[in-house]
């Protein structure tokens, strides 16, 4: 099973809502269905996940996340999940803003991109870092926004927006919290806004 899809099975109650933003194929939306019974609909932008969806008998919605979730009215879910997609948005804060009014909570999980190997692939070799986590080149790459785990940290802090939970994981696994800012390739947050 995928790591960051048993994080969020963890977290997920059962029965819950969940609008699972870049949903992809629909995966994590059929196994919370099937192993939490929740209630799920998937948006995505391509039209080849917009099928597999489908064809899953998933409900699932055709957008483009830069254009923001306006059409969905405050909390009308209790979860909504962004799965490696928030460094591939233009406005990143303004979509997590919209994911915590939307969603009683938020699940995300981004790559950490200072994880060790990426900051020794730009210090030592002087090249954008291109690996198993990262298999993209720079000029090909979907990602627009390079952050890092403080990073998100430091966003989350000045938006009053609380981390209730963070697993780290590193090449699909899980690890302890020991300097995640160096050794985790990906991070796994739960969200809710201060109120």
């Amino acid at each position: 099973m995928n790591a960051v899809f048993e994080q969020i099975l963890h977290v997920v109650e059962p029965g819950s809502t969940v609008l699972d933003l870049g949903c992809d194929d629909c995966a994590l939306l059929e196994q919370l269905a099937r192993e939490r019974n929740t209630l799920g609909r998937g948006v995505d932008i391509d039209d080849r996940s917009i099928q597999a969806c489908i064809r899953k008998g998933i409900s699932v919605f055709h957008g483009d996340l830069d254009e923001g979730l306006k059409d969905y009215p405050s909390r009308s879910y209790d979860y909504v999940i962004l799965s490696r997609t928030l460094q591939q948005v233009r406005d990143p804060k303004n979509l997590l803003l919209e994911m915590l009014r939307v969603g009683r909570q938020a699940i995300v999980n981004y790559p950490n991109f200072a994880f060790w190997l990426n900051r020794l692939q730009l210090g030592i070799g002087g090249r954008m870092p291109e690996n198993r986590e990262l298999p993209y080149s720079w000029y090909d790459t979907p990602n627009i926004h390079f952050f890092t785990h403080r990073d998100f940290q430091r966003l989350c802090r000045e938006e009053g927006i609380t981390v209730s939970q963070q697993v780290y994981l590193s090449r699909g696994r899980v690890i302890p919290g020991f300097l995640p800012n160096l050794f985790a390739t990906e991070v796994c947050c739960t969200l809710s806004l201060d109120v």
